[in-house]
């Protein structure tokens, strides 16, 4: 089992930053970890992966280029750089795990952190 935290979120002005980050508990080894993001009325999507050794990451078409993904195994942590933030990236983010490879689907992640709001102003 994993325990996911997320924390770092908060409200930004259009063009600005902020970076999440999840902490991770428990059996994290050769886990794979992912962001999602859900904004109201809207399905939850995917937003970046990473491997468990860090070296394969895949982005979402609308934040390639903005958002960075990476972890860090002797602290159990994995963080998602936001920059050049816009209003559509408002949303509530989570952090997701999953033993084996990156995927950018929602459903085949096993662990879940319990989200934490983005709100980004115009």
């Amino acid at each position: 089992q994993v325990q996911l935290v997320e924390s770092g979120g908060g409200l930004v002005q259009a063009g600005g930053s902020l970076r999440l980050s999840c902490a991770a508990s428990g059996r994290t080894f050769s886990v794979a970890m992912g962001w999602f993001r859900q904004a109201p009325g809207k399905e939850r999507e995917f937003v970046a992966a990473i491997s468990w050794s860090g070296g394969a990451t895949y982005y979402a078409d609308s934040v390639k280029g903005r958002f960075t993904i990476s972890r860090d195994n002797a602290k159990n942590t994995v963080v998602l750089q936001m920059n050049s933030l816009k209003p559509e990236d408002t949303a509530v983010y989570y952090c997701a795990g999953r033993p084996g490879g990156i995927n950018s689907s929602p459903s085949v992640y096993l662990y879940w952190g319990q989200g934490t709001q983005v709100t980004v102003s115009s």
